[in-house]
């Protein structure tokens, strides 16, 4: 049973800026702002959406199919694909352009500076759901404005159930296009945020949205999530992190779980449990892909967290 992933790969570079920004940045010269911040501690993490979704499922014993456009510059991520066993047959390089990539800047009070290069994202078109075999569940999350609406009409010609995951990308679609996506989707999932931008853009409610999907997932941080089903509303606890190192991930961590609750065909009180887990595991990690837990160490920690156990 493969799961397609449709969705972005990139690199991020993450900086860390030894002091606050606010100090270099004057409010009252903003219209010729002109500064340079010393960087001394630098990393480079392998990122996106697919990637990271796949990467959490592939801990869970499931089987991903990442579909994605990369750039020329690929090579050490595809390395690192064949070194974890994610399938990469989907993944197409795009001549001439570069992988996407995130430049992230933080200050000492977390504050952050971000420039974003979609490259070879915008070309995400090119690849099609029907070339991918033997798939019964999918997920459309960020990646190209065209590639995301082709592969949501393209999942639900097949009749193949998806998940809708608008994320960052929601900013890039209106109401009508977003009523589309719902449309066409069997399950969405937002954060808390996201759904008030959702309800805002489409002008329904939250209530309006999630009885024309099989379930509607909204995450709310530490505080948990909430799942929308059949007129039900299920609260999935949060679970402490050992420590809360990195965010970046977490969002894509959670949504494996769910994933791989939905192939499993599990109820959504423990599929949203294990998404729960997987997205404080991961926070508690810097990058979205350094976490590495055996399966006997998630079902152990299920346990110890919920109270009953789990098979991976």
């Amino acid at each position: 049973m493969n799961t397609l992933i449709c969705g972005s790969m990139a690199y991020d570079t993450i900086m860390v800026f030894h002091d606050q920004f606010k100090k270099h940045i004057l409010p009252e010269q903003l219209h010729i702002l002109n500064v340079a911040f010393l960087v001394p501690t630098m990393r480079r993490e392998y990122g996106g959406c697919a990637g990271n979704i796949a990467y959490n499922l592939k801990l869970l014993g499931g089987q991903p199919l990442i579909m994605a456009t990369v750039g020329e510059d690929f090579e050490p991520y595809a390395k690192r694909m064949d070194t974890l066993g994610l399938d990469r047959t989907h993944v197409r390089t795009i001549p001439g352009s570069f992988t996407g990539q995130a430049f992230i800047t933080t200050d000492l009070d977390d504050n952050q500076i971000t420039a974003f290069h979609p490259g070879a994202m915008g070309y995400s078109e090119q690849n099609r759901v029907a070339q991918a075999a033997n798939v019964t569940l999918g997920i459309v999350s960020p990646d190209g404005r065209d590639g995301m609406m082709q592969h949501a009409e393209q999942f639900h010609a097949a009749g193949i159930p998806f998940v809708f995951d608008p994320g960052q990308g929601m900013p890039m679609f209106g109401g009508e296009e977003l009523l589309r996506f719902i449309e066409l989707a069997t399950y969405v999932t937002v954060n808390d945020y996201e759904a008030k931008l959702l309800q805002d853009k489409t002008g329904k409610t939250i209530a309006d949205i999630a009885g024309r999907v099989k379930a509607l997932v909204m995450t709310l941080g530490s505080e948990g999530s909430l799942i929308y089903t059949e007129g039900r509303e299920i609260h999935i606890p949060g679970v402490e992190a050992t420590e809360v190192l990195d965010p970046t991930g977490c969002g894509d961590a959670y949504r494996a779980g769910l994933l791989h609750g939905i192939q499993s065909g599990w109820d959504w009180e423990t599929t949203g449990r294990l998404a729960s887990l997987l997205g404080a595991i991961k926070i508690s990690h810097r990058g979205g892909q350094n976490h590495a837990p055996t399966r006997a160490e998630l079902c152990a920690q299920f346990k110890q967290h919920f109270g009953y156990e789990i098979v991976l």
